[in-house]
């Protein structure tokens, strides 16, 4: 064991002491990350539902149904040969 004789060893043995206890900290609590937080469930929530409107509006705006009425009613008007 070393004899602490100047302020810098002192400082030094404890600025290491901190350090590695404030690592150790961040390690255990990065290991221990399960899961989506508040805010990320938040988040990916309203990202969602942001999509689903906007997917609402696409699929109901006339372009897209009388496209879709239009596949539809060319494949029934076909006969098969």
């Amino acid at each position: 064991m070393k004899i602490l004789t100047t302020t810098n060893d002192y400082l030094n043995v404890h600025l290491s002491a901190a350090l590695e206890k404030a690592r150790s900290r961040a390690v255990a609590t990065l290991a221990n990350d399960r899961g989506m937080s508040t805010i990320e469930y938040a988040m990916g929530s309203l990202a969602a539902a942001a999509l689903a409107a906007v997917l609402y509006l696409v699929v109901n705006g006339s372009g897209v149904v009388s496209a879709i009425e239009g596949i539809i009613t060319d494949a029934l008007s076909r006969t098969p040969s």
